[in-house]
């Protein structure tokens, strides 16, 4: 698979991370000697990704409307790798890898359609991909390290994460093509598990959805300051 870098939009500012709460609101020390507090993108726990006086690395933009200053992008792990805490970018690394062409396993579609809804009453997809034939593709964002290379999701309870998958299982008892994948957003991962000793229940959902034909797959993701770099599959052990 071949590599890109999808830059970020503005430079990223480095710093220390003082504290989450609200779980929205971050206040970070930045190097230049400023505080601020800053939008958190996430709504999972962050286990391993928040720990005050991590170095953390925000983008700051000045938009009309905008009630903080700016957002928290990147954090340095325990182990001295980067995740990428800011959840709602894998959904735009994935579109535009599909783009490119570089998922090998969802490479040969024509057309891609972003947050598709196939019946009502249903959930919203991530990715519909067409021509020929279709796949349904839902993505999450991964930023568990459990060490010794290894990933994990979700880390937290999802039960929005377990509905995701009972409604694949659906799409493929249909017949249609369907797909989990993983967006591994930490460069310290390389293989991919579902977090059991944390959401016992979306392991198993999960394991039931791969025997019906749902398609579990993982990208790698390395976040720098500069951008994400799609790097390749992943192993997922399920």
């Amino acid at each position: 698979m071949a590599r890109m870098l999808i830059p970020f939009e503005v430079p990223l500012l480095p710093g220390r991370l003082v504290k989450r709460y609200k779980r929205f609101f971050a206040d970070v020390a930045l190097d230049d000697g400023r505080e601020v507090t800053v939008h958190c993108p996430n709504t999972g726990s962050m286990l391993r990704c928040g720990a005050p006086g991590s170095r953390v690395w925000v983008s700051l933009q000045d938009r009309p409307g905008r009630k903080l200053p700016g957002t928290w992008e990147l954090v340095e792990t325990d182990d001295g790798a980067l995740a990428c805490v800011h959840s709602a970018r894998a959904n735009k690394v994935v579109a535009a890898s599909l783009k490119a062409g570089l998922i090998e396993p969802l490479a040969s579609y024509a057309v891609q359609r972003a947050e598709v809804c196939l019946e009502r009453g249903k959930s919203r997809f991530d990715f519909l991909l067409s021509e020929p034939g279709e796949c349904v593709v839902e993505v999450k964002s991964v930023t568990l390290g459990m060490g010794a290379g290894e990933g994990a999701f979700p880390d937290a309870v999802s039960v929005r994460g377990q509905k995701h998958l009972l409604e694949l299982m659906d799409i493929a008892d249909s017949g249609r093509r369907a797909c989990l994948l993983f967006c591994v957003m930490h460069s310290g991962i390389d293989h991919v598990r579902p977090a059991d000793e944390i959401d016992p229940a979306y392991g198993r959902v999960l394991r039931q959805a791969i025997d019906r034909g749902v398609e579990v797959i993982a990208c790698s993701v390395w976040p720098t300051p500069l951008g994400l770099e799609v790097r390749g599959q992943l192993p997922v052990r399920a």
